[in-house]
């Protein structure tokens, strides 16, 4: 019997085992899209426990947890950090064949140095041990956890509203720092403008009109107006380093439509007016036109993130507000609208590089080949099909798209995985994805199916170290 998560975790051949440990185990990581807080980065956050570092936003936790029968109490609610931590312990052992479990002990065992299985019988240890690290050892900080895990570079989430004021205080900290300092992990803005095409809430979009305009400093008075105070954030965010946007959408949006109807559109909902189906979508189509047109000129890049059914459960969206763990995998058709999308901005020059992730697997097959539709010889894959997100995230998921872009693409000018987390604790999530294209390509070589000799084996060793880092450093140009 093969012992649980040892240091060939994931690695079925001798081939596999070579390829992670001595070409993907040692590549840094480029996290180019997460939900950490800038402020915790800035200030260097000292957690109090290990509960608020591992449980305090990670929705995955907490649906693992309402499943198992956990009062919201000990989830959400006011019980204290040895109580949830105790709930999440007794929850841990009936996640077998969940993806949490291996997290869970992945991230125990590289942060903390701990192997044993967290229990209900060990959970009390556990929790001191964690808890003693992160309040004693001064490399358990914001920032060291990221050092710890050999991040260089991460790209926050962040409204064109925000102030950046975070970024730009650690900015100032990283340039004045002495040349014997290291392992600093630069920390980029990316441009996530998703409130600026929320229109089927008047009140909220009204709302966000008025933030915009005090943040850009203008009066908005007009459809043209809002473009040009969206235009002027976009211009800050570039200045404090911004090279990506992401979108996150239900769908894809490419209705037809006139500057005359958009702009009557914005009037009326300004007004308070609610909007119609049909112009809602021409709005929101007009925004995304106007966004990759914005990002394509200042040559960022843009990603899409699509697809999700949010907000399910009104009862704890009314006690809890969103991102609290019930959302589920849409079923919207959108392959349509993506590529009138994509091709228009192709059409006119104006595709900007572009990572197109999906959220339901049932969409693999069309992405990987949608990407290929709009590949212009300019840059190597310039059009992205995203690693597995959200509840696509995990072995399976992550098999499943090297496999489907294997098949239909150049799975050897992938960009490779990020953790999109809100947690610093996440960074394993590289590991197992790095573990699990490792196995993949070493399967393939044991069975005959890649060469392994000469050139091609160097190739293979090269591929591995693109996809884990080379890749993402070269298409983002940070």
């Amino acid at each position: 019997m093969k012992p649980f998560m040892d240091e060939n975790f994931l690695l079925e051949t001798d081939v596999a085992q070579d390829l992670y440990h001595h070409h993907a185990a040692q590549q840094p990581i480029i996290d180019y899209h997460c939900h950490l807080s800038p402020a915790m980065v800035a200030d260097d956050f000292r957690f109090r426990s290990i509960t608020e570092l591992w449980l305090g936003g990670d929705h995955y936790k907490w649906r693992a947890m309402r499943t198992n029968g956990v009062p919201e109490r000990l989830i959400t609610g006011d019980a204290s950090d040895w109580e949830k931590f105790q709930a999440w312990a007794q929850t841990v052992p009936y996640c077998f064949r969940n993806p949490l479990y291996h997290w869970t002990h992945l991230e125990l065992k590289s942060a903390f140095g701990i192997d044993k299985c967290l229990s209900p019988t060990t959970a009390r240890e556990i929790f001191d041990a964690c808890n003693d690290r992160l309040l004693h050892d001064p490399a358990f900080s914001a920032r060291g956890l990221m050092r710890h895990y050999n991040v260089e570079l991460v790209c926050t989430t962040d409204d064109p509203v925000d102030d950046l004021r975070h970024h730009t205080a650690y900015a100032e900290e990283m340039a004045a720092s002495t040349s014997a300092e290291t392992g600093w992990t630069v920390m980029r803005p990316a441009w996530r403008p998703d409130k600026a095409m929320a229109v089927e809430s008047p009140s909220a979009f009204c709302s966000y009109v008025s933030q915009l305009e005090a943040a850009a400093d203008t009066d908005i008075c007009s459809f043209n107006d809002f473009i040009d105070a969206l235009q002027r954030r976009h211009d800050f965010f570039h200045a404090q380093g911004c090279r990506l946007s992401d979108h996150g959408i239900e769908e894809f949006y490419a209705d037809s439509y006139t500057d005359t109807e958009i702009a009557v559109i914005f009037n009326n909902v300004c007004s308070g007016t609610e909007l119609t189906d049909a112009e809602v979508r021409k709005f929101k189509s007009a925004m995304l036109y106007i966004f990759a047109v914005q990002d394509a000129e200042a040559g960022w890049v843009q990603q899409y993130h699509y697809g999700p059914l949010r907000n399910n459960c009104s009862r704890l969206f009314r006690q809890l507000g969103p991102d609290i763990g019930c959302d589920s995998i849409g079923d919207t058709h959108t392959a349509k609208a993506m590529a009138r999308f994509l091709d228009l901005l192709d059409s006119e020059g104006r595709l900007a590089k572009t990572i197109l992730y999906n959220i339901n697997p049932a969409d693999n097959a069309m992405l990987a080949t949608m990407i290929g539709n709009f590949q212009d010889g300019s840059v190597p894959g310039k059009i992205q099909w995203g690693s597995g997100w959200w509840f696509l995230d995990q072995r399976d998921g992550m098999e499943r798209q090297m496999n489907t872009l294997s098949l239909l693409g150049l799975l050897s000018r992938f960009v490779g995985m990020l953790t999109d987390s809100r947690s610093f604790l996440s960074y394993p999530r590289h590991e197992y994805f790095r573990r699990t294209l490792c196995n993949l390509l070493g399967h393939d070589v044991e069975q005959g199916l890649i060469p392994f000799s000469g050139y091609e084996e160097q190739r293979v060793r090269q591929m591995v170290e693109d996809i884990c880092y080379n890749n993402a450093k070269e298409y983002f140009n940070f």
